[in-house]
């Protein structure tokens, strides 16, 4: 947006004010130099100049509605960081800076920025109680683990591990939050923990419970991995006391010693190590760079043969720092990876420490631990994390070192503490891509310059270039800050269940542009450029065009060249980071709603009209169900009452529309007449409802009772209560159901002798026969399924490990059963929903692949209902396509993510091939 100037009160300076987007409040105000209160605190002095300058801030109350929490000092700069409160509540994001110079006890206020939301007026008392939102919560985050396939942890529940299933994730209450969209939005903050009951991959899933109706309006992982899909990635915190298994306390200081050890590359490298008496060894322990200013210590700790899994929440017990009987570590100690970390461990604070002044991660000298060689279920790991506390290095494979094996990674997952210490980047969204672009640049920054590498090197921009065993650096790298990413060619929207929201797929192109400088301009000045918007500019909200106005006014209060702050604007301008950049995407779909300000709530398609949920244009209102016509003719019907209820997954025939409305007390199957008329209630339960299908007078669902059980239920009109197609029996299971032509499809869990079996079967609603579907193999999962007039189609999964399924196709009577998508060979999909007319099946799917980048976001693919013509692709749209509904023949409608928000789009017939 454009700045606006005035001129200061003091000075003459001209200052620079860039207007806040939703909000009164600046969203930087930079060249002001006025005076403050010396004789307060620092946090004082700030609150004091934003309620003395109230015309400008549009600030009611600094005192009362900003509290203090972060002062940092540099010389005579001092940087105050503020937190929002609505009504003694913390608004989420909402934090506001000031920065101020103090001399001769005389103070002068010389910028600030952030975000304070201004229109807050959300009432803030809970109607939803922090029990029933800790359950919602761990509900909502099995529902995204497993809710599009029926699979091990199903079976597990069926042979009476329901209260192991249930038990496996646990979440914790963090306190009431307002979210700052529009007037606000009450929720409560729950941490969802433990691990997925299907594969046993680690969870931490940070969701936010409305806490008027109960929905969770928000939710993202909270882990931080370098980025590789290849293994799982785990979160985990907090630390023991001191002693074997556990990280050393503060306070435990011992004068050091210089060890060495052999890198992965060949060289030899010096260490700091520590001889402990009690085990007779030099231990990987290091005083010597904390000694001055920290009790705390850089130790690198042997974690081979833990699981990933046990860093979850808590330090693994028995582990110890890695040791060697003399202080020059061996060959084990180099293929486990440990030299390779503690080394570059060092080298990471050195820098900090040297180019910034900064102690250690949080800038008071906490501890560095260093976790390596963990496995996943006694397979390889090939990632690495930050947790909040610690890094942890995988084990690697045949082709992948231990991944302390690059300075870049170690410098990336350091770097995501110091982001935490400071701006502390929301970790979803463009926020979270800004947090991966600043963590990606200062990796790269310290490993070219520890390398002597030229910024004009062709392989100076990669990053975890050096993990391979057998590949070159540029094979082998996850990504290249050089890669000329820009928002125009390269941004993709996706929801927050994928990449967090794109927190990988967008971040190289603002480190691209972060990268470019450190070209042009020259490493040192660069890096502070860069370090000084992130401590003293940014805030957690901040996106790509925050981010630019951070660096700018940084390189401004820097007082670089005119020239060199042409350099800085011409970078971001390269990268396509100017304002109001979102509006220039472009797609190839025709519009029926945008900006649905919703994610996984749904859409239904049938008999020539679709339905789905939408909020308000900001987003603060409960959802609402919407109805319209699928050749885009007509103004969209309401159907839903406006309640406070989040009315969600609407399903149509074209004649009545069913929803679920979620509420306090529990959810309610909803149906209401296209043409008008009563809401009726179908029926109502505290259990999970998804899967909403309608046909004439017959709705069918799926419930997840609170032990994990699965069953499908339909209701007729005039039925009190549904009829279950397993009756509700705990040793069985049923799950993703399919309607059309009076037969109702479904995936089910059935005893066969001493095991366990998983199949499709079809119920016939006007006979009441059954019939199971023949199988070509033993699937271990089953996802969504289709009936048409002619076919019964699912995806089946027989090998669960590589993602790959097929997509299979049955008669009606259960013959026939083909593949018209094999889950083996190049064309395999990673089906993930499906959806089908009786002249195409269109399937949600990700192509098999091990980056991060447009085509592995999910994508719709159409086959013919014979399987010809071959599979086309339905939108060769960008982003991130979900919710997809067969409209009749090949039309497709579904939830588009191209422009950065939810828009429910279409299209008659697919695009075909996309370049």
């Amino acid at each position: 947006m454009p700045a606006q100037a005035f001129a200061a009160q003091k000075g003459g300076d001209p200052a620079e004010v860039i207007p806040g987007k939703g909000t009164s409040t600046p969203s930087l105000v930079d060249g002001i130099r006025e005076g403050a209160k010396a004789g307060a605190s620092a946090a004082d002095a700030a609150r004091g100049h934003l309620a003395d300058k109230r015309s400008r801030y549009r600030i009611a109350d600094p005192g009362r509605d900003l509290k203090p929490v972060q002062t940092l000092t540099s010389g005579a700069a001092e940087t105050v960081r503020l937190q929002q409160k609505h009504r003694g509540i913390d608004v989420l994001g909402g934090q506001y800076v000031v920065r101020m110079e103090k001399k001769d006890g005389k103070r002068v206020v010389t910028g600030t920025s952030g975000k304070y939301f201004t229109g807050l007026k959300a009432d803030t008392k809970a109607e939803v109680g922090e029990e029933l939102a800790v359950r919602r919560a761990v509900a909502a985050t099995l529902s995204r683990l497993g809710g599009k396939k029926l699979g091990k942890a199903d079976v597990a529940a069926a042979k009476g591990g329901r209260t192991k299933a249930a038990a496996s994730l646990s979440g914790t209450a963090r306190g009431l939050v307002v979210l700052p969209k529009g007037a606000g939005v009450l929720a409560h903050h729950v941490t969802v923990r433990g691990a997925d009951p299907a594969t046993g991959q680690p969870v931490l899933q940070e969701v936010y419970i409305d806490a008027k109706a109960g929905f969770p309006v928000l939710q993202y992982s909270g882990i931080k991995t370098f980025g590789t899909p290849k293994s799982p990635a785990a979160p985990g915190a907090g630390a023991k006391e001191a002693g074997e298994g556990k990280a050393p306390a503060a306070g435990d200081r011992h004068p050091g010693v210089a060890g060495s050890g052999v890198k992965y590359d060949g060289t030899t490298v010096e260490l700091g190590l520590y001889f402990d008496t009690a085990r007779g060894e030099y231990v990987m322990r290091d005083h010597s760079r904390m000694w001055d200013t920290s009790k705390n210590v850089l130790a690198t700790w042997d974690a081979r043969g833990k699981d990933v899994t046990e860093t979850n929440g808590r330090w693994p017990e028995g582990i110890k720092e890695f040791g060697s009987k003399g202080p020059q570590f061996d060959k084990d100690a180099t293929e486990a990876g440990a030299v390779d970390a503690h080394w570059a461990a060092g080298k990471v604070y050195d820098y900090y420490k040297k180019a910034h002044g900064r102690d250690s991660l949080d800038g008071r000298g906490t501890a560095v631990n260093s976790l390596v060689g963990v496995t996943y279920f006694d397979m390889p790991y090939v990632n690495a994390f930050w947790d909040g506390t610690k890094m942890v290095y995988g084990s690697g494979d045949e082709e992948h070192r231990t991944l302390s094996a690059d300075l870049d990674v170690v410098g990336h997952e350091m770097t995501h503490g110091v982001v935490e210490n400071t701006a502390n980047l929301v970790y979803a969204g463009q926020s979270g891509a800004l947090n991966e672009a600043i963590a990606d640049y200062f990796g790269n920054a310290i490993a070219v310059d520890a390398a002597g590498m030229s910024m004009d090197d062709p392989n100076a921009g990669l990053l975890g270039g050096n993990l391979c065993r057998t590949k070159s650096p540029r094979e082998c790298a996850l990504r290249d800050l050089n890669d000329g990413a820009t928002t125009s060619k390269n941004f993709l929207g996706v929801a927050f269940g994928s990449d967090n929201g794109g927190v990988h797929l967008n971040s190289t192109i603002f480190s691209g542009a972060l990268w470019d400088i450190r070209e042009d301009l020259g490493r040192t000045l660069a890096d502070k450029i860069a370090y000084k918007a992130l401590t003293e500019y940014m805030t957690p909200l901040d996106g790509f065009t925050e981010g630019r106005d951070a660096v700018i006014a940084a390189a401004k209060a820097l007082k670089v060249s005119a020239k060199d702050l042409n350099v800085v604007k011409r970078s971001f301008n390269a990268h396509g980071i100017v304002p109001n950049w979102e509006q220039a995407l472009g797609v190839d779909t025709d519009l029926l709603l945008g900006k649905l300000n919703t994610a996984a709530t749904g859409v239904g398609a049938g008999g020539g009209w679709w339905a789905t949920s939408k909020s308000n244009d900001d987003g603060t209102e409960a959802y609402s169900v919407y109805a319209g016509r699928t050749d885009g003719k007509g103004a969209p019907k309401l159907m839903s009452p406006n309640d406070g209820r989040y009315h969600v997954e609407p399903a149509t025939d074209g004649k009545s529309v069913v929803w679920l409305a979620y509420g306090s007390a529990g959810t309610d199957v909803l149906s209401r007449p296209l043409a008008g008329g009563p809401v009726k209630k179908l029926y109502s339960t505290t259990d999970t409802i998804r899967g909403l299908r309608v046909e004439g007078a017959v709705v069918t669902f799926e419930t997840v009772d609170g032990d994990g059980g699965r069953h499908v239920g339909y209701v007729r009109t005039g039925d009190k209560q549904p009829t279950w197609v397993d009756e509700r029996r705990a040793e069985l299971g049923s799950a993703l159901p399919s309607l059309s032509g009076e037969r109702l499809a479904y995936a089910k869990i059935y005893p066969d002798g001493d095991a366990y079996k998983m199949g499709v079967e079809v119920l016939d609603l006007k006979s009441g026969q059954k019939k199971l579907m023949s199988q070509l193999g033993t699937p271990e999962g089953i996802g969504q399924t289709a009936v048409t007039g002619k076919h019964v189609l699912w995806i089946a999964d027989e090998v669960v490990d590589d993602g790959q399924v097929a997509v299979r196709r049955a008669n009606l009577d259960g013959t026939g059963t083909v593949d018209i998508s094999k889950e083996k060979g190049a064309d395999a999909l990673h089906a993930l929903d499906l959806t089908a007319s009786d002249d195409a099946v269109t399937v949600t799917a990700q192509l098999p692949d091990s980056t991060y980048r447009n085509e592995t976001m999910a994508k719709l693919w159409q086959f013919g209902a014979d399987a010809t013509p071959a599979r086309a692709r339905v939108s060769c749209n960008r982003g991130e396509q979900t919710g997809a509904a067969a409209a009749g023949g090949r039309q497709v409608v579904w939830i588009d993510g191209t422009t950065g928000s939810t828009d429910l789009v279409t299209r008659t017939r697919p695009a075909g091939r996309c370049g």
